[in-house]
C-alpha cells in the first residue's frame, strides 16, 4: 500500500504481490502545504476515511502503508507523514522521497523526472538508474487554480473544479499559461549544464494541455507526459512499502 499526502490531493493505492495496482482512491483535501503537515488531524481523518471505503471495496483490511516526501523535506516533516499514516491505523512500512517513487515505476537509466504536485515542483536527474541530483520549489496545480480563481471571481474549490473540465481547457490556458512558464523556469535552472536528453512529467498537474510544449520549448529537451501521471508517485511509493513482507 502506498499513501501519498499531497498539497491538493491525498492519494491511497494499494497493490498485488506482483505488484499490480488492484485499486486506490484519491480526495482533494488541503492538510499537506508543500509537504509540511499542517492539519494532521485532518490528514488522519480523511486516511480513514479512505481507508475503511477501500478496505469495504477490496474486503480485507489494510494494515500497513509507505509513504512519501518531496525531496528537501526535514527529517521531522517526513516522521510527520509517518505519523499520520500510523494515526490512521497502518504500520508505515517505509519512506522514500518522491523522486525515487516515481522511478521505481517509470525505470528510467538516465533522463530527468518532474514532478508538478499541487504545491511544489520536483526535479530529480537520473543517471544509470540512480537519482543523482533533486530539488522542489514551490509553485504547482494550486497556483493554477489560484490565478483560476481570481481571473473568474471562484472559490479555490470551484476553480480546482473548473481546471478539471476539459471543455474549460482551451479558454483557461491564457489564464494558467504565466504558472506553466514560471514551472518551466524552475526546471531550466535546475537542468542547466546537466546535459539532460529528456524529461518525463509525473503528478496531477501535468494532466492540463499543454505543459509538456511549454516545459519543452523553454527548456530546450523533449518533454512528455507520463501514462496516468497522478498516479505513477503514489504507485511507486506502494512499491517501497515494506510491510507487506513483515505481515506475510
Amino acid at each position: 500500500m502506498g499513501v501519498d499526502l499531497g498539497t491538493a490531493y491525498t492519494v491511497l493505492t494499494v497493490l498485488d504481490e506482483h505488484g499490480t495496482p488492484l485499486l486506490g482512491e484519491y480526495r482533494f483535501a488541503q492538510v499537506v502545504r508543500d509537504g509540511l503537515v499542517v492539519d494532521f488531524i485532518g490528514a488522519v481523518d480523511l486516511l480513514q476515511e479512505m481507508k475503511a471505503r477501500v478496505e469495504a471495496r477490496l474486503g480485507r483490511e489494510l494494515n500497513h502503508a509507505a509513504s512519501g516526501y518531496p525531496p528537501g523535506v526535514p527529517q521531522a516533516e517526513r516522521q510527520a507523514t509517518a505519523n499520520v499514516v500510523e494515526a490512521a491505523g497502518m504500520a508505515c512500512g517505509g519512506l522514500i522521497d518522491e523522486p525515487s517513487a516515481a522511478n521505481n515505476v517509470l525505470g528510467l537509466q538516465d533522463g530527468v523526472i518532474v514532478d508538478i504536485g499541487g504545491g511544489t515542483t520536483g526535479i530529480a536527474i537520473i543517471e544509470s538508474g540512480q537519482v543523482v541530483y533533486t530539488a522542489d520549489e514551490a509553485t504547482g496545480g494550486t497556483h493554477f487554480s489560484l490565478v483560476i480563481a481570481g481571473a473568474n471571481n471562484l472559490s479555490l474549490e470551484e476553480a480546482e473544479a473548473l481546471k478539471k473540465d476539459p471543455a474549460q481547457h482551451a479558454r483557461l490556458y491564457p489564464i494558467v499559461r504565466p504558472v506553466m512558464e514560471k514551472v518551466a523556469t524552475i526546471v531550466e535552472r535546475h537542468l542547466r549544464g546537466s546535459g539532460a536528453q529528456s524529461i518525463i512529467l509525473v503528478g496531477g498537474t501535468p494532466l492540463f494541455p499543454g505543459i509538456a510544449q511549454v516545459i519543452e520549448t523553454m527548456t530546450g529537451t523533449p518533454a512528455r507526459v507520463a501514462e496516468h501521471p497522478l498516479f505513477v508517485t503514489p504507485l511507486g511509493i506502494a512499491l517501497h512499502d515494506n510491510g507487506a513482507a513483515r505481515s506475510s
